[in-house]
This record gives structure tokens, C-alpha cells and sequence, in this order.
């Protein structure tokens, strides 16, 4: 059976042995970052289930981290705290984390808060999971094969130029900004610029585009990013 892996992005090694004994105990898995530069590239190396996140840490603020995470992942984050003012956790909310518990804590609301988390998490990832095909004007995308068909002849993408449009069209109708789409292709920490981008983009339309001047199925917003044909 798959054990869930929680990492724990925590400097104090105390407080850390304490939160890895508690949930090892219950089966799951833990990763330590001991900075928030560690923590992030473990993060994006590991794609673990829960992120238990302290705010301070030695070389990056919490929520920067917090932040970053949400750039390019929807993981279910728990800040772990003993920054105890309502607007500190009303800051850590609204920047995307799913609770905030302060220490000191108990280990039962310490699980209790994970299996909450964990399970708000995996009703998200199912109704994700639930657009398993893109169909619009004779494009489709299937998700599960990896296939792109255009009037029913096979369209061949990179790897990259995959990546882009289903990206685009797991999110059709949203405008996905350059910036979110550099770090969720080329990773949070990629020295790319938006040339890149557009000469990928530029590539596909080639592919998928009557006219890749006047596109039909991707729209460019001018000085933001893409949307999908929704």
C-alpha cells in the first residue's frame, strides 16, 4: 500500500523529531527540509501529499515560501506556528495554505488537522482527475494517452509543447499568466524568459491552428499569458 508522505519544512530539530515520531507512527512517510530553500526544491523534487510548514525559518519567510509552493503545486499545506496574531494566520490563509495550527500542540490535533487536510486534498485531486479529455471544434486531447488529434489525424507535440496545451486545457477558459507557466513547465527555479514560451507557443499553432495568426484555439492575452478555447 502507498504510504502518504508528509514533508515537514521545520529548522527546529526538536519540534521536527517530535512531528515526524507522531505521524511515522501512523503510517505515513515524512521528508525533512530544514530551511525553506530546502523544503521548496524537496517539495518539487518529492510531490509529497501534505507540506507541514513553519513560518520562521533561517533563510526564507514561511509564507514567501507558502507563496512559491503556490505557484506551481496544490498541495495541501498546514502552517505549523508559534506566530499566534489573527492577522498572521488570516495572511497565511489567503495566501493559499489549507490550516494553521500554533505552537505548542497536541499530537491528536496535530493528526486530526493532517487527515482534514489530506482529505480536502484528495476530493480536489479526484474532480481534477475527473477532466480526462479536452474536446473543443474538432481538437482533443485525451489526458490519460497523451494523445492530441485534430479532425481525427494524430497531432505530434515535444514533450514541452504536450506539457504547455494540456496545461492550457485542464484550465480552459483561464487565462494562465507567462510567469505561472514558466515555473509549472520549466520548474520554480528555471533562468527562462518568455521567448521561450513563445517559441513553443508559436511551434503548436503551427500544428494545431488553421490560421496561427489568428488563432481558434489558443488566444494570447497580450502581456499576461494564454487561454484555452473553452
Amino acid at each position: 500500500m502507498h504510504k502518504q508522505t508528509i514533508l515537514v519544512i521545520e529548522d527546529e530539530k526538536n519540534i521536527g523529531n517530535y512531528i515526524e515520531t507522531t505521524v511515522t507512527t501512523q503510517g505515513y512517510k515524512v521528508l525533512r527540509g530544514m530551511n525553506g530553500t530546502a523544503g521548496l526544491s524537496m517539495c518539487m523534487s518529492h510531490h509529497p501529499d501534505l507540506v507541514l510548514l513553519d513560518l520562521g525559518l533561517p533563510d526564507l519567510d514561511g509564507m514567501e515560501v507558502l507563496k512559491k509552493i503556490r505557484e506551481v503545486s496544490q498541495v495541501p499545506v498546514i502552517i505549523v506556528s508559534a506566530r499566534t496574531q489573527e492577522r498572521e494566520k488570516v495572511t497565511g490563509l489567503d495566501a493559499g495554505a489549507d490550516d494553521y495550527i500554533t505552537k505548542p500542540f497536541g499530537a491528536e490535533e496535530l493528526l486530526a488537522r493532517i487527515r482534514t487536510a489530506l482529505r480536502h486534498g484528495a476530493l480536489a485531486d479526484a474532480e481534477v482527475e475527473a477532466v480526462s479529455v479536452y474536446k473543443r471544434d474538432g481538437l482533443l486531447i485525451d489526458f490519460d494517452k497523451r494523445l492530441v488529434q485534430l479532425h481525427g489525424e494524430d497531432i505530434h507535440l515535444t514533450q514541452i509543447e504536450y506539457k504547455l496545451v494540456s496545461i492550457l486545457a485542464k484550465n480552459a477558459g483561464k487565462v494562465l499568466t507567462y510567469d505561472y507557466l514558466l515555473k509549472e513547465i520549466w520548474g520554480p527555479f528555471a533562468d527562462t524568459d518568455n521567448q521561450i514560451l513563445r517559441v513553443n507557443m508559436a511551434n503548436i499553432r503551427r500544428k494545431i491552428e488553421v490560421n496561427p495568426a489568428e488563432p481558434h484555439y489558443i488566444y494570447t492575452e497580450i502581456g499576461v499569458g494564454y487561454r484555452m478555447k473553452e
